[in-house]
């Protein structure tokens, strides 16, 4: 895993924005895991963990920090159930990433139904000036995958083969 800095996890679903001095929601958390890297993300709403998930996939590549919002792409995928549907989604923002070199820094997700996934996605071209490369992926993983519905939220775990 060269050149991949963990971030500080932290336990719990509640963390303290520290420039802010406010307890908020945590979006995302990384996790160990023999030779690749993984993630567990969380939301509200099913829409904000799909778009908390696509964060935590941009944040391992570049970091969110250095991504500007120069330009809007509109992406639709669907699949046959709704784990299948976080892997077609952070594959199609993998292909992306791989064929036309962009980093995304926000997610709007528009509506998930009956495993079918609509969202505008924001961001720009890598540019390796300003983009540090912390990993590279190679692929979206079925390993340990789950997307699940909990007491006041959703929750995922995502792994990436490195």
């Amino acid at each position: 895993m060269s050149g991949f800095i963990w971030p500080e996890a932290k336990s719990g679903l509640i963390i303290r924005d520290r420039a802010k001095g406010v307890a908020v929601p945590k979006k995302y958390e990384f996790i160990e895991h023999t030779a690749d890297l993984g993630f567990m993300a969380y939301g509200a709403s099913i829409e904000e963990l799909f778009a908390h998930a696509a964060e935590a996939f941009f944040e391992a590549i570049v970091g969110l920090e250095s991504v500007e919002e120069r330009i809007e792409r509109a992406i639709e995928v669907e699949a046959y159930a709704v784990d299948n549907l976080m892997v077609s989604w952070l594959g199609e923002l993998l292909y992306l990433y791989d064929t036309e070199r962009l980093v995304f820094k926000r997610f709007q997700i528009k509506w998930i139904e009956d495993n079918h996934l609509q969202a505008s996605v924001y961001g720009e071209v890598l540019d390796p000036a300003r983009h540090e490369i912390k990993t590279g992926i190679k692929a979206v993983t079925y390993h340990q995958l789950y997307v699940k519905e909990r007491k006041g939220g959703w929750e995922a775990r995502v792994i990436f083969d490195i």
